[in-house]
């Protein structure tokens, strides 16, 4: 999982009453961090900042909530708890923690009045381990849902999702919250959760086109999130171009991807001084967030809603 990657910690605040909850990545010093925004109706905080060409060149943690723009207010509990242990970008006055942001829309799945707000952040950040991560409806994951192109009637549930890899010493790690518009596909192209009939048929497999439901896509409600470790030494320009090929790993695991109505982003992050190609590091991204992306959805546990992968809690 993505805390394989040495230093990198990952929690979870889940409140399951709601279906909403958030997800907080906290890093080791001197992780360096870009990120790439393929979405059309992304919700962030923090992401310019990440551009190859800004000047900042630490990242201390980031945040992936639920609660559509509300959500970001989770933030501000992690910069507290960062804060209050003497963690951020150094200034003559103050430590300022940087905290990039990104959020999934899950207000059409439970409670549309309840939100992560900055007491969920907190909580994150206290729940965060370098053990295993958990999966499926959880965090950030647990109101998220896949398969919403032939209309919400015929979504399943998403979630979160880990997976990395070594690689004689090279480690590349990446964690997904999927809450796609699209199916969610194994490396054969065929469907593992997406748009089904109430007789459990893909409808996919049957127009692989896939031709969206217009009038009963709900607009800005969709993203898939994902986030990269690495201990690769990698400049912020290459942490770029790693971020680029996350997407691909992306298109690989879920179409149609990049719709009008997704909010896709990615984030890389570098923290180590192992030497190696950038080119190899970026295929890498790839087949590991196509990986957390499916291993996202096969943790799912369905609903009294929304069906899924296993069975419900």
């Amino acid at each position: 999982m993505i805390t394989s990657v040495p230093g990198f910690k990952v929690g979870h605040y889940t409140d399951q009453k709601a279906m909403t909850g958030c997800t907080v990545l906290l890093c080791p010093p001197n992780t360096n961090g870009s990120c790439e925004v393929r979405g059309n109706s992304p919700g962030s905080r923090e992401l310019a900042l990440l551009a190859p060409e800004k000047s900042m060149q630490e990242v201390h943690a980031v945040l992936l909530t639920g609660g559509s723009a509300f959500g970001l207010a989770a933030a501000t509990g992690v910069v507290q708890w960062l804060e209050e242990r003497g963690i951020g970008y150094q200034t003559p006055w103050v430590r300022v923690p940087i905290v990039p942001a990104a959020v999934v829309f899950d207000l059409n799945v439970g409670s549309k009045e309840i939100r992560p707000d900055a007491a969920a952040g907190y909580a994150a950040c206290v729940a965060a381990s370098d053990g295993p991560v958990g999966e499926g409806g959880v965090g950030a994951g647990t109101g998220t849902t896949v398969g919403k192109w032939n209309g919400m009637e015929h979504w399943m549930k998403g979630g979160v999702g880990s997976s990395s890899v070594n690689l004689n010493g090279l480690v590349v790690g990446v964690l997904a919250v999927v809450n796609a518009v699209g199916d969610v596909i194994d490396e054969k192209g065929n469907v593992v959760a997406g748009a089904r009939s109430a007789e459990g048929r893909f409808f996919g497999e049957v127009d692989v086109h896939r031709p969206l439901a217009r009038g009963k896509v709900l607009k800005h409600s969709n993203t898939t999130l994902v986030v990269l470790a690495t201990n690769a030494d990698l400049t912020k320009l290459q942490l770029f171009r790693i971020a680029q090929r996350m997407h691909d790993g992306l298109a690989r695991a879920i179409v149609p991807a990049h719709t009008s109505y997704d909010g896709d982003v990615s984030f890389a992050l570098s923290s180590g001084a192992v030497q190696a190609d950038l080119d190899l590091v970026g295929e890498l991204a790839a087949l590991q967030t196509a990986s957390a992306i499916r291993r996202a959805v096969r943790a799912a546990d369905q609903t009294s809603r929304i069906p899924g992968l296993t069975p419900s809690r």
